[in-house]
Formats: structure tokens, sequence, C-alpha cells
């Protein structure tokens, strides 16, 4: 597939993340009161910020870092401390997330973790949790045999995909859970659809099609880094940079490792 597709649907994911998380920040500012961090409603709001941002926008920018053509020639490592770091830093919103709906909750004696958004929320953060513990200790630490990577790539890119598609299905039914709890009077009702009902569904909607366009680039096999053995020609920033991805000499008890011919460059 052309490389200008691929930077095409880049830049509409980049426009598109931009607006989840601003049409969120504005539904809950204009609507719902704004923000605090005082255990008042106020903080509750900071709830499906956060979890926009870390779970779906920043966590898809994260998955997204081995599809970038850049990636594909020379070393991999940088490339993989971007991609941790990255999902790291989503990790580190999605609890503070958390922090707030239960640090609020708390100081309202509202009972946690009782209806269906809360539990399909809190299994995703624990699955993210696993596969984060389990990209670092496998794929970034040096420890683990070719072998093993192997074995577990499949299972690792699975779950990559299953979070950000749980993560999209708890921030719609977050929303849901939202506006039917806020929206609740006769004159102001969801089911009559005022301003907040419609501007928030729109968000939700935003959000669906920002995570099947994630989903779609992820499982485009000819935008995957090649595998060893593969023979490819890509462009780089629009120039044509044929490259073979080989198998050289084995390091330590002989495994193979990645080698990479470019125009006039021997492998290396």
């Amino acid at each position: 597939m052309a490389v200008g597709w691929f930077y095409l649907s880049v830049l509409a994911l980049c426009s598109l993340g931009s607006m989840c998380i601003l049409s969120t920040i504005y539904w809950i500012w204009y609507w719902q009161g704004g923000f605090a961090w005082d255990g008042t409603v106020l903080m509750f709001n900071w709830h499906p910020v956060l979890m926009v941002t870390g779970m779906v926008v920043f966590y898809s920018a994260a998955s997204l870092v081995y599809r970038l053509p850049q990636s594909w020639v020379g070393p991999k490592l940088p490339w993989k401390f971007g991609h941790a770091a990255m999902h790291l830093l989503a990790f580190i919103l999605t609890v503070l997330g958390l922090h707030a709906v239960f640090d609020f909750h708390s100081h309202r004696k509202i009972p946690n973790l009782y209806s269906l958004h809360s539990w399909l929320g809190i299994t995703t953060v624990f699955l993210f949790a696993c596969q984060w513990f389990l990209g670092f200790a496998v794929f970034l630490l040096p420890w683990a045999s070719v072998q093993l990577r192997s074995l577990l790539k499949p299972i690792h890119v699975f779950f990559g995909a299953s979070v950000l598609s749980l993560a999209i299905a708890s921030v719609i039914s977050g929303i849901n859970e939202k506006l039917f709890s806020s929206l609740k009077n006769g004159t102001n009702s969801y089911s009559r659809l005022p301003s907040e009902a419609v501007f928030a569904n729109c968000s939700g909607m935003l959000v669906v099609v920002f995570g099947l366009l994630v989903l779609y680039i992820l499982l485009a096999s000819s935008w995957k880094r090649p595998e060893l053995g593969m023979q490819a020609e890509r462009q780089v920033w629009g120039f044509g940079l044929p490259f073979q991805v080989g198998v050289g000499p084995g390091l330590g008890k002989g495994h193979p490792v990645k080698t990479w011919a470019l125009p006039g460059r021997p492998t290396q």
C-alpha cells in the first residue's frame, strides 16, 4: 500500500485523536462545571478526560510506533524504548483517572466497582498492566531468547489490539452512564436529546471512528514492520529506500540477528 496513504491515515489519526481529547474537555468544562481536585464532582470530571487521553489516544499512538517506516531501518532498540515509554505515559494517565473516580467515591461514600462500566474498565486496566509488564520483561530486557519472543509476540499483539477495543467499549459505556446520571429530570432528560446529549454522543462516535482507524492500521499487513527473511521496498519520508531483511551471524549461542541491506551499503 502506498506510503502516502499511510501518512494520510496518520494525519487523520492525529486530527481525530486531538478532537477526541478536546471534545471531552469541552463537554466536561461547558456542561459539567469544569475540573478540581477536591473530592467533589469536579474531581470526578478528570476521570473521562484522563481515560480518553491515556487509554485511547496515547495508548493508540504507542501501539503504532512500529508502523512508522522509519522504524523499519536500523536498530530497533530506540523504537522499543519509545514504544514502552509512551505506553507507560498512557498507563500513568490511566491510573490518575482511576484515582480521581475512586477518591470522589470515597469522599461521597459511593460504592466502587458495581456497574458494568466499572467492571469493564478495571478489566481493561488490569490487562493493560499485564501487557506492559510482559512487553517490558520479554521484549525490552535482553534476557529472553529469540524463541521465547517469537512464541509470545502473537499473544502480545493480540492483547494489544484487545486492550484498545476494550478501552473504546469502556469509554462508550462511561459516556452513556454519565449522561444517564446527569440528565435525569423530565424537562432535560437524556431521551429528549438535549444539546449536551447530542454533543457527548458525537464525542463517543469520534472515539469509535478513531479506534477503528487505529485497528485498521495495526492489522494492515502491508504496514507492518518486515520480518526476518523478507524483502521489501518501502519509502521513508517520500524517498524510495529498497532494503532487505536478512539473517546475520549469530550472537552468543548462534541466535540469528537482523541485518539490513540498503542501497550502496553492505549488510551489518
